[in-house]
């Protein structure tokens, strides 16, 4: 396998997570391997769902249209949740395992935590799903509320809703709120599966440089409105992402994933042999970063992956929606 096939393959080089059906059969074989009773149906209606929907195959949605989440990262997600959901459930007895069905809900929250960037074809106010990204998982819980009702999981609805927000960042923590433990086990993994995921993936720097910044902008995260109503500067563009990158990734490791998380990424090492393919390669682009950082070497990511989006050149459409988005926030602030 070349290394450029790589870009879309997942953290062990053996799961392509540009393919839905690649992830649904590697996710497939290890819930056969882990819950006996494992509610199939549900899941694999939730994977075609997800297809469709991503796609812009439903009547009611666009497909994707963000480049940094777009649905290579939601299906590398998944798969790094249900390694993480099948080594707990592995490594603990019955009372404290999550069981089967409690796995399909939370596989199906992960396949859906990021649907909230996908714009409503009555959404009139929108032009692109990043604009959607303070409110993306407020609109994801309420497609799940609606969702798992029809494919007999309506008793996972009210535990859906909440913890949905561990991978986002706008309901704290501490709000968040279910009454069984397991379920809020379920949602450190979610949220640890979002974080590791990305951070892991081959092509993270790229992606930051090139992907995320646009988001960012059409977001408002980059020129977010200050308390005097101008505009201050967050990130100047994608190299002043990856400069601030070091901070966000030891931040996301103390604060989510060894703090509110509790360290739940260990979970997957008890499919590893007591290694850890995704804080390792998490390691290894950090290390690379601080490289380039050092030398000022742009050059030295060259790495250019494909999006999986439903546009036909969705680079060059948020490239251009961004640059109109910026002109028109300075030229309001003269």
């Amino acid at each position: 396998m070349g290394k450029a096939r790589l870009n879309d393959f997942d953290v062990t080089g053996t799961v392509q997570v540009s393919s839905t059906t690649a992830v649904r059969e590697a996710v497939e074989e290890l819930c056969h391997a882990t819950w006996q009773d494992f509610p199939f149906e549900p899941l694999t209606r939730a994977f075609d769902q997800f297809d469709r929907m991503f796609a812009g195959n439903v009547p009611d949605y666009y497909g994707v249209d963000t480049v940094y989440h777009d649905r290579q990262h939601t299906l590398d997600v998944t798969l790094a949740l249900a390694r993480l959901m099948a080594g707990h459930d592995r490594t603990h007895g019955p009372a404290e395992q999550l069981g089967a069905e409690r796995a399909a809900a939370g596989l199906i929250i992960g396949l859906f935590h990021d649907v909230g960037y996908l714009r409503r074809k009555d959404d009139s106010d929108y032009r692109h799903g990043a604009e959607l990204t303070r409110i993306h998982v407020s609109r994801g819980a309420e497609f799940l509320a609606d969702y798992l009702p029809r494919i007999q999981l309506s008793g996972w609805a009210p535990v859906a809703r909440e913890i949905i927000h561990y991978t986002g960042y706008e309901v704290p923590f501490d709000r968040i709120v279910v009454a069984d433990p397991k379920d809020k086990t379920l949602g450190h993994l979610i949220g640890t599966a979002d974080m590791i995921g990305q951070m892991a993936d081959r092509c993270y720097l790229e992606k930051c440089r090139d992907r995320l910044y646009p988001e960012f902008v059409l977001g408002g995260m980059a020129l977010p409105i200050s308390s005097n109503g101008g505009r201050q500067v967050r990130y100047a563009s994608g190299l002043d992402v990856l400069r601030q990158t070091p901070e966000f990734v030891a931040e996301t490791r103390s604060k989510r994933l060894d703090g509110a998380f509790a360290g739940a990424y260990h979970h997957v090492e008890a499919l590893y042999g007591g290694q850890n393919p995704y804080m390792d390669m998490i390691e290894r682009n950090l290390g690379y970063l601080n490289r380039v950082l050092r030398s000022e070497n742009w050059r030295l990511l060259r790495r250019n992956p494909q999006v999986f989006s439903a546009l036909a050149d969705p680079m060059a459409t948020v490239r251009n929606l961004m640059v109109g988005y910026i002109r028109n926030a300075w030229a309001q602030r003269r």
